[in-house]
């Protein structure tokens, strides 16, 4: 659980506090010195950091080899750095890392609204926001690389607290029921995350 104070002096303002709580829990960790090193999609053991020289040696160590990810909001490190030595400390200061990785997931979350068309029924915010928690772990969208991608910009309407993200194992989750109509999808297998709306615009993607 994220501290509410820590919130409301670090985090992006544009996202409301339960919407980044959920995003924390679905795609951060509880500890802002964890480091999470994948390199060709598997999972990099290393040792855990006791401290934030440690997890900076464990970063630049990685940094431009493997896609290495830091802190409570796992921030994509090296985003925007040349060299590893570029890399600042703060990347595991829990206050500086919600901030950055707030910042850098609202402007996913306005990537992913612009495709669905930023659309104004609340209803929909949901599916939005777990595309871009997909987004975020996979660091892409719609062959959109989302952390290199411009900002959109624009406010993010109708902030609806989400539901509980399924996991990347789990089938569609018994308690919370796809909007109607909708049917059930594997997005992991396809390369599109969950579209659920307007079919008709994947052929115009290729």
């Amino acid at each position: 659980m994220l501290d509410a104070a820590l919130i409301k002096e670090c985090a992006d303002p544009s996202l409301k506090p339960a919407i980044i709580e959920q995003f924390v829990t679905d795609a951060g960790s509880s500890d802002p010195l964890a480091v999470t090193v994948r390199s060709g999609g598997r999972l990099i053991l290393i040792p855990k950091a006791a401290s934030a020289e440690e997890a900076m040696a464990i970063i630049r160590q990685y940094a431009g080899q493997a896609v290495v990810r830091v802190g409570l909001t796992q921030f994509p490190a090296g985003v925007g750095v040349k060299e590893p030595t570029d890399l600042k400390p703060d990347l595991v200061d829990p206050c500086q890392n919600l901030r950055k990785g707030t910042a850098m997931s609202a402007k996913v979350l306005r990537i992913v609204a612009k495709w669905y068309g930023n659309p104004t029924n609340k209803d929909v915010f949901p599916q939005i926001f777990e595309d871009a928690i997909y987004a975020w772990k996979t660091g892409e969208f719609e062959g959109v690389s989302v952390f290199q991608a411009e900002d959109p910009g624009g406010a993010l309407a109708n902030q609806k607290e989400p539901r509980a993200i399924k996991s990347e194992t789990d089938t569609v989750d018994a308690e919370a029921p796809l909007p109607t109509g909708a049917e059930p999808s594997d997005e992991k297998k396809i390369g599109t995350a969950g579209i659920r709306v307007d079919l008709s615009r994947i052929g115009g993607q290729q």
